[in-house]
């Protein structure tokens, strides 16, 4: 374990492929963070047993054991203390927080998103993004507040909306972006160069000044899907 690393506890409801991600990631020493521990609301989350498996501590605190979404909440928050949490990362963590959960943790807690926000805010995402006709989708890590998918962004990425695409065909490409960014973003904010003030993301530490042209851009990887480029020139005028 690197010193000054933040322990970041990941909160999940299903399978958890951006926390396998994160783990991942968390797994070169030189990366910012270290994965505390995983809690679901669900008591099977497949997620779990992935993370039990890479020997970090899963467990469930499911939602129909406890009267009301508060009492749900304190026991979530009473476990992430006990794991000495610094950052919390929900990961397709499928339950609205209460709004003291939320303030007690807040710049502290982010979330992954798969929309390029403000757009597409809530669920089926990609339903609606093909509906709407748009050529560009993706994916943000924000910050947590009470609005639901509206507090600040850290970072985004995006992907093309390809001829012909079915709303599975789209979610996978964005999933894949989804993968790069999120250990990204953590990353910043366990570092310090990404942080919430006065409800605004502020980057600081990446390198050049944001007013100079030269600034560093900060992405996934390059997207290296196969396109048919001539067809997705004749489809966006």
């Amino acid at each position: 374990m690197t010193e000054g690393r933040k322990r970041v506890a990941i909160l999940i409801s299903g399978r958890g492929t951006n926390m396998a991600r994160l783990i991942e990631a968390a797994e070169d020493p030189t990366y910012p963070a270290e994965i505390a521990g995983v809690i679901s609301d669900v008591a099977d989350a497949a997620g779990l047993i992935y993370a039990a498996d890479k020997g970090i501590g899963a467990a469930a605190i499911p939602r129909d054991a406890f009267p009301s979404r508060q009492a749900h909440d304190d026991a979530i928050d009473a476990a992430l203390q006990v794991l000495g949490a610094d950052i919390v990362c929900l990961a397709g963590y499928m339950r609205i927080l209460t709004a003291s959960f939320v303030e007690s943790w807040q710049g502290r807690m982010i979330n992954i998103h798969p929309a390029l926000l403000p757009s597409f805010k809530g669920l089926d995402t990609h339903r609606r993004a093909l509906e709407a006709g748009v050529r560009i989708h993706g994916c943000t890590v924000h910050f947590v507040t009470a609005e639901m998918d509206g507090g600040p962004i850290i970072a985004q990425s995006a992907v093309p909306v390809l001829p012909n695409d079915s709303e599975a065909e789209l979610a996978a490409r964005v999933l894949k972006a989804e993968h790069e960014l999120y250990p990204l973003a953590l990353g910043l904010v366990a570092e310090g160069k990404a942080a919430m003030e006065n409800g605004r993301t502020v980057l600081s530490g990446l390198g050049a000044s944001p007013r100079d042209g030269n600034a560093r851009l900060f992405s996934p990887a390059p997207w290296s899907e196969e396109l048919d480029f001539e067809a997705l020139a004749r489809f966006t005028p």
